[in-house]
C-alpha cells in the first residue's frame, strides 16, 4: 500500500492516531485524548499529523509559531512511529513532510523538543540533520 500523510481534523481521525501517540504519551487516556487534543487544536493552533500506510505507522503533534528572535518556526512537540514499525523509515518520511510544510508555511526553522532520556531519538534527529542548538529548561508549578 502506498505511505499517505494526512492532517487528522475529525474526531474520528484523531482517535485512529491514539494507539500510535498513546506509545509516546501514555498519560493520556484514550478516553481524554480527542477532547485534548481539539482543545489544543481550537485555541493553540496544534495540529497532528498521521502517516498511514495500511494503517496509521507515525503521528506528529506540531503548531507554527512565531519568536522575536528567531522569527517564524514549526515545532514538533510529539513524533511517534509505532512500536512494530520502527526502523523502516516512516519516521523519516513524516520528519521531511514535516520540514515541507514548514517550508511552505514560510517558516525559517524547525525545532524539536525531546526528553533528554531518549537517546534513540536523539540519534536519529542527528542523523536526520538536526543540531542541538539549545538547552530547555523548565521548572513545575504547584
Amino acid at each position: 500500500m502506498k505511505e499517505t500523510i494526512t492532517l487528522a481534523r475529525t474526531e474520528q481521525e484523531i482517535l485512529a492516531c491514539y494507539p500510535v501517540m498513546a506509545e509516546l504519551r501514555p498519560h493520556i487516556p484514550q478516553d481524554d485524548f480527542v477532547q485534548v487534543v481539539t482543545r489544543l487544536q481550537r485555541d493553540a493552533g496544534f495540529q497532528m499529523a498521521c502517516l498511514t500506510d495500511g494503517d496509521i505507522k507515525a503521528v506528529a503533534g506540531f503548531r507554527i509559531s512565531e519568536w522575536l528572535g528567531g522569527g517564524r518556526y514549526l515545532e514538533i512537540e510529539d513524533l511517534a512511529t509505532k512500536s512494530d514499525a520502527r526502523s523502516k523509515g516512516y519516521g523519516g518520511t513524516l520528519l521531511d513532510w514535516l520540514v515541507e510544510h514548514a517550508r511552505k508555511h514560510e517558516c525559517h526553522h524547525l525545532k524539536l523538543v525531546s526528553n533528554t532520556s531518549r537517546l534513540d531519538a536523539h540519534r536519529f534527529y542527528l542523523r536526520k540533520g538536526m543540531s542541538l542548538d539549545a538547552y530547555y529548561f523548565s521548572v513545575k508549578i504547584p
